[in-house]
Order: C-alpha cells, then sequence, then structure tokens
C-alpha cells in the first residue's frame, strides 16, 4: 500500500471573487519528487502555501504527513522545509551564521547543530565558504545555501517554489542531483517550475492552468497518453505553412522548432505523414519524421486551444 506524503481533497482557495484553486486534488507518494508545471499566475504558489499552512483553504480538505491543515500547522513547521524563488536569508550574514539561525529557530541543541552545520556545507559544497558573507555570493552558491537551511532539521517534506528560475543551465543540473540525493534517502519533494527539463525529470507531475490540474501522472505516461501523432515537417515557408494546419479540426497544434514544424495530430488519423501529404498539396514533397512526444506537447494538449 502507498504511503501519501499529501492528500488534498477538493480543495479550493478565493480571494474575494477571484478563485486561485479550483477544487484540486492531490496525491503525493512519500519519497516522491512530485512536480508542478504551469504558466505564472496559474495557482501553483498559492496551491504550495495552503499545503504548507501559510493559506486557508476556502473549502476542502488537506492531510499532510498525517496532520489536518491548517488547523495543526505549526507542528507541520517543524517536519517541512520551504524554499522560495526569491533568496530569503541573510545577506548581512555568513554561510554559517545564517545555518546557525535557522537551527536556532528549530531549536537545535548546540552540540548536534555544530554537527549538523558542518554536514550541511559538506554536502552542499560549502566548506570553503563557511565564513563568506552571503552578499558577496554567486546566485548558485546562494541557491545551495537555501538548500542547506531548508534541510537543516532532517526535513520530512520538501517544498519548492521555483528554485532554479535565477541560475544557470550547470547550477540548475547540479541542484537537481542534490534533490534525487535527497528522494534517495526518502525525503518527499514537491517542486514548481516552468522548465519543461526539469518537469521531465520529476516521478510524478500535475500541469496546472487557472488555478486547475489539468493533468497528473508520471511524465512518460502523460507523454504517451496524449491522443496526437507528432510529425516535424521540414519544408519552405513554414509560418505560412502554420496558419494554414491549425485551420484543420484534425490538427491540435503547430509550432516552428528552428527550421521545422512541429505538428501535433489527433490518434483519429492512421498514418498522419500520408494524410498531410494527401490533404496540403505544398507537403508533397516535404521531408516529414514521427517524433517523440514531449512534456511541451502535453502541456498544449492540456491547456487553453489545446484542449478545444
Amino acid at each position: 500500500m502507498t504511503e501519501f506524503a499529501i492528500q488534498a481533497t477538493d480543495v479550493v482557495k478565493k480571494f474575494g471573487n477571484f478563485t486561485a484553486i479550483d477544487s484540486i486534488n492531490l496525491s503525493v507518494p512519500k519519497g516522491c519528487i512530485y512536480g508542478f508545471l504551469g504558466p505564472n499566475g496559474c495557482g501553483k504558489s498559492t496551491t504550495i502555501r495552503t499545503l504548507t499552512g501559510l493559506l486557508s483553504p476556502t473549502s476542502g480538505h488537506v492531510d499532510v504527513l498525517g496532520l489536518s491543515i491548517p488547523k495543526e500547522s505549526e507542528a507541520l513547521r517543524l517536519k517541512i522545509g520551504y524554499m522560495t524563488q526569491k533568496f530569503s536569508l541573510y545577506d548581512d550574514l555568513s554561510v554559517e551564521e545564517n545555518l546557525e539561525f535557522i537551527g536556532q529557530i528549530f531549536g537545535m541543541e548546540k552540540q548536534k547543530l555544530l554537527q549538523r552545520i558542518t554536514e550541511q556545507l559538506s554536502t552542499y559544497g560549502l566548506d570553503q565558504l563557511r565564513k563568506q558573507r552571503v552578499s558577496g555570493m554567486s546566485g548558485g552558491q546562494k541557491q545551495r545555501l537555501s538548500l542547506a537551511a531548508a534541510t537543516m532539521h532532517k526535513t520530512e517534506l520538501l517544498f519548492l517554489d521555483e528554485p532554479t528560475s535565477a541560475v544557470d543551465p550547470e547550477n540548475r543540473r547540479d541542484f537537481w542531483e542534490q534533490l534525487f540525493d535527497l528522494s534517495d534517502k526518502g525525503t518527499t519533494i514537491l517542486i514548481t517550475t516552468h522548465y519543461m527539463d526539469e518537469a521531465e525529470r520529476c516521478h510524478r507531475l500535475a500541469i496546472m492552468e487557472s488555478g486547475v490540474i489539468r493533468a497528473d501522472g508520471e511524465p512518460e505516461t502523460l507523454m504517451a497518453n496524449m491522443g496526437v501523432n507528432i510529425v516535424e515537417v521540414k519544408t519552405d515557408n513554414l509560418r505560412t505553412l502554420k496558419n494554414t494546419l491549425v485551420q484543420r479540426n484534425e490538427i491540435r497544434s503547430a509550432a516552428q522548432i528552428g527550421i521545422r514544424l512541429r505538428v501535433l495530430i489527433h490518434q483519429d488519423i492512421n498514418d498522419p505523414i500520408s494524410w498531410l501529404r494527401a490533404e496540403f498539396p505544398e507537403l508533397k514533397n516535404a521531408e516529414m519524421n514521427i517524433a517523440r512526444p514531449s512534456l511541451e506537447d502535453v502541456f498544449v494538449t492540456v491547456t487553453g486551444k489545446g484542449r478545444q
């Protein structure tokens, strides 16, 4: 039987007449890296704040680590870590002082605190920066410090709100390696992102739009169950071709990727390449290939115009 770190049932969060979260249901298995993918303003951050107890749901039920939220949110805070997209530690303190301060907030006994600081500095490659004032650190170093601080008290559950939005690709990759290490040791991680490559790294994924979860599952499963075939077309006049193709109901969407047009065609069309050649004379001699689905294709399929 799968144990769940988070279970949310019919959760609604309204701000006046605006519905930020609309009847979402969520089950996050323990030890899982669970992603929330969606555009800015879709409700990802509001969902995280509701799950941590920082916001109270307008209706619905939230259970996190066996605690009823928001009623037992104070008890929950001792078990979770929360890292926001904006650096939220103290610039005028050193790396070591920031970690010491966080440990004291969680009531760690002095000897254990010093031992834990040494462990975290080693784990996150900050040994040489122990006395470094935070204001002089790079974005990637600050990110590592934020993760070290968020996991100081050996968190059971880690909430990450777009944590890689301000770092370069190499630091993003290293950061994800650290997340997999945490997951491997049993930490459950819920991470919001709008990067498709990051979303593909998650064990499970929810795609949000306008406060609604449009799809939920393992990335490979979501890609396999899209209900479309993807054809990449290489030919001249791609912009004109795109405008022509999207007029047809059989075509879910079309987007230019470099010198090719990526066309999503309903699976009802058995042989999409032959169908395209037959229906569009300008494609008679075009180079066309069936392509592997991506999460961007899933996103387009389940949100906005893709659902019409």
